[in-house]
């Protein structure tokens, strides 16, 4: 029994853990590096492992960050079975069709600035085109329910239970058995923040040998849900009284459908103005708004029950869905008195790119963030106090309102991760998804367990 490490390992992005066992390589997740350049060398280089060899992969949920090389995988060999929950499965389509159509759209653009200057355009290519992407939902065999076990091979029993981070998301106990000897392996996944708004909180986990951990906010707590509701209205209502626009880079699963969830509250409440105009400028988050009906397993009751009776818990007024690339030009020429929703969430690519460049230097308007921000990224520079930035070649000046509100964070914070470790018993610990200064920040407070780190491509018996 060995588990190795391929990615998010002392750092936050790219999750990949293998897992070989009774004759079978079972892979967990499989996703992108993500930071200032979405073709980063790390992504279009080798996995540390032989895609041909890899029976299974179980996926935790569908951040591109845990399932963005599937298409690359299976480009590269793979022919294996791909096991995940029923609105993950939906969710990634959309996750990857969009991200292989973001990679063509870059591949052009770059070839053609390269040819401009007589460079080499061969290796301008991107990681994974869209008909890869769709070849790739051809290896998605069986979903599984919360809290089922079921043998993914003779010799490994898999459980997926509600991880409560996004939609359709899971924390994976492997039982594996070999030659006489168990092990139990309990991987985290990205666990959810307890008490949020729309989805239920982390399931209990098992008692366990060994925990794969996510360390994301190993180091902080959160700010209460209720604070951040609070801060998030006033902000909008201090910049629009300012004549400014609110925009909110964020990420298109469950961030966007929280935000939209507090607004309506927020207007039905009388604690946001009525002329308010909100733009959800994504397409992928539109198509996962609509997602959310058909998986209410995941869903908190009060809100699954309001599906249930005809409602809606993201519709409000003023509320506009921009699909067309020409509808989110147009929104350029607003002023004042709008919300903008659009992603990316760490500011890497997409539409919100184009609303920072004509508000970021408004000392009228606001720029929220209500998400995670990896370093190098544009985000955590403008969060960090960057005084100046580029976009598209050209030299912002940053002089809107900045706001950072994590009591939006879809991730577990410190108190969260130490409680949830603790029911699991585990006397094994390996700490993946974070970043390094953070882990060992964490490290510190766990108790009664064997703490590892592990580098990129190590490998542990078990």
């Amino acid at each position: 029994m060995k588990l190795s490490f391929h990615g998010a390992d002392r750092s936050v992005t790219g999750s990949c853990h293998l897992i070989e066992s009774a004759g079978r390589h079972v892979l967990i997740d499989c996703g992108l590096y993500q930071g200032e350049r979405e073709l980063a060398e790390e992504n279009a280089g080798p996995f540390g492992f032989d895609p041909t060899a890899i029976d299974y992969v179980l996926l935790t949920h569908a951040h591109l960050d845990h399932c963005g090389r599937l298409p690359l995988l299976a480009k590269r060999g793979f022919r294996g079975e791909i096991i995940t929950t029923a609105a993950t499965r939906e969710l990634t389509r959309l996750v990857l069709l969009d991200a292989a159509h973001l990679q063509e759209e870059e591949a052009r653009y770059r070839a053609h600035r390269a040819a401009r200057h007589g460079a080499n355009q061969k290796a301008l290519q991107p990681l994974y085109s869209v008909l890869d992407a769709l070849n790739t939902l051809d290896f998605f065999g069986r979903t599984t329910t919360y809290g089922q076990s079921f043998v993914i091979a003779p010799g490994i029993h898999a459980t997926f239970l509600d991880a409560g981070h996004i939609l359709g998301s899971a924390c994976i106990f492997l039982q594996l058995e070999e030659n006489d000897l168990h092990c139990g392996v309990l991987f985290s996944g990205d666990l959810g923040n307890v008490g949020g708004a729309l989805l239920r909180s982390p399931a209990t986990p098992p008692k366990t040998d060994v925990v794969v951990l996510e360390t994301t906010y190993g180091d902080r707590l959160h700010k209460p849900l209720d604070r951040s509701v609070d801060e998030l209205y006033q902000t909008i209502n201090d910049t629009f009284a300012r004549g400014g626009n609110v925009i909110i880079p964020t990420f298109a699963l469950e961030r966007a459908q929280e935000l939209l969830y507090f607004l309506r509250q927020g207007l039905e409440q009388g604690r946001l103005p009525n002329s308010m105009q909100v733009f959800l400028d994504s397409p992928m988050a539109i198509s996962a708004t609509a997602i959310f009906e058909h998986h209410p397993e995941c869903l908190e009751p009060k809100v699954a029950e309001l599906f249930r009776n005809g409602g809606d818990p993201f519709n409000l007024p003023g509320l506009h869905f921009v699909r067309e690339t020409s509808e989110s030009v147009a929104l350029n020429n607003i002023q004042g008195g709008a919300i903008i929703i659009a992603g990316s969430g760490m500011c890497t690519g997409g539409r919100v790119m184009h609303h920072l460049k004509h508000n970021l230097w408004r000392a009228d308007s606001s720029i929220v963030f209500v998400g995670y921000a990896a370093v190098g990224t544009l985000a955590r520079r403008i969060i960090d106090g960057a005084k100046q930035v580029s976009i598209f070649g050209e030299d912002i000046q940053v002089k809107a309102s900045i706001h950072t509100i994590n009591g939006f964070s879809a991730h577990a914070d410190q108190a969260e991760l130490l409680a949830w470790h603790k029911q699991t018993g585990a006397s094994r610990t390996f700490l993946v998804h974070g970043d390094e200064d953070v882990m060992q920040s964490f490290a510190t407070k766990l108790a009664n367990t064997r703490i590892e780190t592990p580098a990129l491509n190590e490998t542990f018996d078990l």
